[in-house]
C-alpha cells in the first residue's frame, strides 16, 4: 500500500526524517499472536473502535513517511508477546518504509518505548551505556528525593531506549527515546491527597530527568551526536509545582550550563523558555472531563546536540488545529484526531 497522505515531502537535500509519536494504548490494537485488529470492539480511544483507531494510526505513519520513528506507549513485549512483532506486522500492513522494529528494556506497563526504521536507510542497535553517575537505565539510581539526608531508589517504569543508529553515508548518532513518569496525582481522594501525590510524582520525574540527563552530558563530552526523543510528561511553565522545585524536567535534560556544548535544543521549548508569555506550541490534546473541555499541552520533544543543531534541521508538529497543510487535509486532520492523544514530532535533517 502507497502512501497517499503524506505532507511536507523532504525534499532531496534532505536525507533523513527522524520522528517521535506517542501512540495511546497502542498495545491494544494487537492480540496475543501479534496480529493487528481491525474490529469493531472499543480502543482504549474514548468513542473510538480498534479498526477506527488502527486505520487512523496508519494513516498518520503513512503521512509523516518517517526514516526512523520513536514510538511512544508502543505494543506489550512479555513472555507472550512481541512488540516488535507486532509493530512490524503494522509496518507491512499500511506499507511503511520504516518496517524494522527494535525495543530494547521491556516494562510491564504494557507500553513500551520502541523504534521502528526504514532498513534501507539506517541501521539501528539497542545499546545501553552504564556508569558510575549513571547506571544501566533498566537498574537503580540513588539520590536524596525529600531532602531527608537518605538516599531514596530511583527506576523507570519505563527505561529509557538508547540506540546505536548508523546512516547509508555512514554517519553515526545517539538516539535516546524517553517517556517519563507523569506527574498527575491518579488515585487522589481529596484536593490535600492531590497535592501531596503530584509533589512526589514531580520528585521522581525530576529524579528520572536527572538521571538521563548524566548519561547525556556523558556522550557530549565524548563529542558523539545525540537526539533524546519522546513523551517527557513536562515542560517549561507547565504547572504550579515547577516553581516549587526551580526548574522543569525538560531544562534538566537539555542541560541548564554556561558551556553551549553540553546543552541539547528543541525550538518549542526554547521558545516557551524565551518566550513565556507568548504563544506556547503543543503536541498534545487531552479532553478534561469535569471542565467539559480540551487541554492542549506541549509534553513531547526532538532534543539534538549542537552538533546537528549546526546542520540547520527543520522541526515539525503534525497538531490538526495548528498546523495549515494537517488542517487542510481532512483524511490527515481526522486520522490525527482519532489515532491519538498526542500529535507526532517530525525532524528533518541532513546526515
Amino acid at each position: 500500500m502507497k502512501s497517499t497522505l503524506r505532507l511536507n515531502p523532504q525534499s532531496e537535500n534532505t536525507s533523513m526524517r527522524i520522528a517521535t509519536y506517542n501512540v495511546e494504548w497502542f498495545t491494544y490494537l494487537f492480540d496475543s499472536n501479534n496480529a493487528l485488529l481491525q474490529d469493531d470492539s472499543w480502543s482504549s480511544r474514548y468513542n473510538v473502535t480498534k479498526a477506527m483507531q488502527a486505520q487512523a494510526v496508519g494513516q498518520v505513519f503513512r503521512a509523516i513517511d518517517a526514516d526512523v520513528v520513536m514510538v511512544i506507549e508502543a505494543p506489550d513485549s512479555s513472555p507472550n508477546r512481541s512488540g516488535s512483532a507486532a509493530l512490524e506486522t503494522f509496518a507491512q500492513h499500511f506499507g511503511l518504509r520504516a518496517s524494522k522494529a527494535l525495543i530494547g528494556y521491556a516494562n510491564n506497563t504494557q507500553q513500551e518505548i520502541a523504534l521502528l526504521y526504514d532498513p534501507k536507510v539506517v541501521t539501528a542497535t539497542h545499546d545501553p551505556r552504564q556508569s558510575e553517575d549513571a547506571p544501566h537505565f533498566n537498574e537503580t539510581f540513588q539520590m536524596d528525593l525529600d531532602i531527608d539526608a537518605k538516599k531514596d531508589d530511583v527506576v523507570f517504569s519505563k527505561p529509557p531506549l538508547e540506540v546505536s543508529l548508523t546512516t547509508k553515508a555512514g554517519n553515526t548518532l545517539r538516539l535516546i527515546g524517553a517517556h517519563l513518569k507523569s506527574k498527575a496525582p491518579h488515585g487522589a481522594r481529596n484536593e490535600a491527597d492531590a497535592m501531596r501525590i503530584s509533589i512526589a510524582n514531580r520528585r521522581k520525574q525530576l529524579a528520572q530527568c536527572i538521571w538521563l540527563r548524566a548519561r547525556i552530558t556523558e556522550h557530549l563530552k565524548a563529542g558523539e551526536s545525540i537526539a533524546v526523543m519522546g513523551d517527557f510528561n513536562d515542560g517549561p511553565g507547565l504547572d504550579g509545582y515547577e516553581k516549587l522545585f526551580g526548574r522543569s524536567g525538560v531544562e534538566i535534560v537539555l542541560g541548564q550550563t554556561d558551556d553551549p556544548s553540553l546543552a541539547l535544543f528543541d525550538p518549542h521549548a526554547h521558545a516557551v523558555m524565551t518566550q513565556p508569555f507568548g504563544a506556547r506550541p503543543t503536541t498534545s490534546r487531552f479532553f478534561v472531563r469535569h471542565e467539559n473541555r480540551y487541554l492542549n499541552a506541549l509534553l513531547d520533544y526532538i532534543m539534538v546536540s549542537p552538533d546537528l543543531k549546526a546542520k540547520a534541521p527543520k522541526w515539525h508538529i503534525w497538531h490538526p488545529f495548528d498546523d495549515p497543510d494537517c488542517w487542510n487535509s481532512p483524511e490527515v486532520r481526522d486520522a490525527l484526531l482519532t489515532a491519538s492523544d498526542h500529535f507526532p514530532v517530525t525532524l528533518d535533517i541532513d546526515l
